[in-house]
């Protein structure tokens, strides 16, 4: 999703980009010091030239797009040939992508999303661009949202909104949703991305069960 499936990786050199948002970027400076240092760090560590390094305007790297901390934290070397290679090696692109979710929250084999129906009144127009508070399932429909194939959940879910050809489409997220938009924090991207794996599920088979809608 970040790079349609590692083609665009960023042309711009992510010590300029980062040197760049460090010094000439206020509302930012912080935290672009803060990466500029932790790629020179990751620069020492994996013995890469920082010079020849590119990525997004941003100083974000390789087929998931990791800022270099995130590099730092998550990156792993699934192949074992001792280095992590986040542009061109996919089984490491894969295990990093599946840590960095499990390590902020996401539970294998429980629900993402699921479709709603919300009565007229019951929900904000238009639907936020952001993630907004969580709640709960029984809070939910006491307001009057009807969630399909609700799972038994007790913990925290999201009403989420998508602006459609023929009005607002409603979902509930779950606490794997919630996971994704740690990964980027537009909860639409986050509905492209289980979406898109949504579709590929069925497309290429479960192990020749079929997959279950959500998961």
């Amino acid at each position: 999703m970040e790079t349609y499936y590692g083609r665009l990786t960023g042309g711009y050199r992510v010590l300029d980009a980062l040197a760049t948002l460090s010094f000439d970027f206020p509302p930012r400076a912080r935290f672009f010091r803060e990466q500029l240092e932790q790629f020179l760090l990751l620069a020492r560590d994996r013995d890469f030239d920082p010079l020849t390094v590119r990525g997004s305007y941003a100083g974000a790297m390789g087929a998931p797009q990791f800022m270099p901390s995130t590099y730092r934290r998550y990156g792993l070397d699934a192949t074992v040939n001792g280095r992590i290679d986040l542009w061109t090696d996919w089984p490491d692109v894969f295990a990093s992508v599946g840590y960095f979710l499990r390590e902020h929250g996401w539970v294998a084999g429980r629900a993402v999303l699921r479709d709603a129906s919300v009565r007229t009144g019951a929900a904000p127009e238009p639907p936020p661009a952001v993630l907004g508070p969580p709640t709960t399932l029984a809070a939910l429909r006491a307001a009057g949202v009807r969630v399909s194939d609700a799972p038994d959940a007790a913990g925290r879910v999201w009403l989420i909104g998508a602006e459609q050809p023929a009005g607002v489409e409603w979902r509930v997220g779950f606490g794997n949703f919630y996971a994704i938009t740690r990964y980027n924090h537009s909860p639409l991207y986050a509905m492209a991305v289980h979406d898109l794996a949504v579709a590929l599920r069925r497309r290429i088979g479960a192990g020749g069960a079929s997959p279950e809608p959500g998961r």
